[in-house]
C-alpha cells in the first residue's frame, strides 16, 4: 500500500508542477462548447480543476473503503471475541459434565468395591467356619483312630501278657 501511495503522490506532485510551469496556458481563454451554449473560458484551469474533483473523490472513497474495512473488522473481532467465548463456556460446559460422570462413576466404582469387600469377607468367614469344622472333624476323626489303635494296642498287650506265664 505505501508504494501505492507514493506512486499517487508523485504523480499528483508533476501535475502539481506542471500546472505551475504552464500557468499562463492554463489560464489563456478559449472558447468552449458546452452542449446547448458556448463560453469563453480558460480550458487547462477548468481540466485542473476536474483533475482536483477526481482526486478528491478518489479520496474521499479511499477513505469510506477504509472505514468500511475497520467497521467490519470490529464487528468479526466482536463476532470472534463472542465466538471464543462460546467455545469456553461450552468447553467449560464439558469439563463440568466431565467431572460429574467421573464423579458418579467413581461413586459406583466405590460402592461395587464395598459391596466386593463385603462379599469377599463374608466368604471368607464361611470358608474359616467350614475349614474350622473339617479340622474338628478331622481332629475327632484322628482321635477316634488313635484311640481305636490304642485299644487293639491294649488287646494286643493283653494277648500276649496272657499268653507269657505258660
Amino acid at each position: 500500500m505505501y508504494l501505492r501511495t507514493l506512486l499517487i503522490l508523485i504523480v499528483l506532485g508533476a501535475v502539481a508542477i506542471f500546472a505551475a510551469i504552464n500557468w499562463k496556458a492554463f489560464m489563456a481563454p478559449t472558447t468552449l462548447s458546452v452542449v446547448f451554449a458556448t463560453v469563453e473560458a480558460p480550458l487547462g484551469f477548468i481540466l485542473l480543476v476536474i483533475v482536483g474533483l477526481l482526486t478528491l473523490l478518489f479520496l474521499l472513497y479511499v477513505v469510506y473503503l477504509q472505514s468500511s474495512i475497520l467497521v467490519e473488522n470490529r464487528r468479526n473481532a466482536r463476532e470472534l471475541q463472542a465466538q471464543r467465548e462460546l467455545a469456553d463456556q461450552a468447553e467449560a460446559s464439558r469439563f463440568s459434565q466431565l467431572r460429574a460422570f467421573l464423579e458418579k462413576e467413581l461413586g459406583g466404582l466405590g460402592e461395587k468395591t464395598e459391596q466386593s469387600k463385603v462379599v469377599v469377607l463374608a466368604k471368607l468367614e464361611e470358608l474359616e467356619r467350614e475349614l474350622r469344622s473339617v479340622v474338628e472333624q478331622s481332629g475327632n476323626t484322628l482321635a477316634a483312630y488313635i484311640g481305636e489303635i490304642e485299644d487293639r494296642l491294649e488287646r494286643t498287650s493283653g494277648e500276649r501278657s496272657s499268653k507269657d506265664p505258660a
